[in-house]
């Protein structure tokens, strides 16, 4: 079952490469549970500060049977973005590395959206142990 999926862009220009990253993406949690219902994502650039790099702040709110799921994520200033770093810096190659930054940024959140949805799938379940209290 597909779930259908919304991708906002905010203080971005909307991508058809970050849009169909997104989708498979949710089609990578959809093999978790079939429960998902609905999906929206939010991808956007809060601010121009260049000094800290093109960041992008990335909300993944998925409605599931189990109960809402929401992610909000930013890339972590400590993790090595070798793989999204510009080799020259130049105004013409701006826009790229901000979709660049984007795409690690919407794996980072689906990377925590999917352990959510694994928990949430493991208490469904009961696979979760439960600690019996001591007396």
């Amino acid at each position: 079952m597909a779930c259908p999926v919304q991708v906002t862009f905010r203080n971005i220009a909307h991508s058809e490469e970050l849009d169909a990253c997104v989708r498979e993406q949710v089609r990578g949690l959809e093999t978790y549970t079939g429960e998902i219902l609905d999906c929206h994502v939010v991808i956007e650039r809060p601010h121009q500060h260049h000094a800290r790099g093109n960041r992008c702040h990335v909300r993944v709110d998925l409605t599931t049977r189990g109960g809402p799921i929401v992610v909000s994520h930013e890339p972590s200033t400590h993790r090595t973005l070798r793989d999204v770093e510009q080799t020259q810096p130049a105004k013409k190659h701006e826009l790229d590395s901000v979709h660049r930054y984007a795409t690690v940024a919407i794996d980072d959140a689906f990377d925590a959206a999917r352990r959510r949805v694994q928990d949430q799938v493991r208490r469904r379940r009961g696979d979760v142990k439960t600690h019996e209290a001591m007396g």
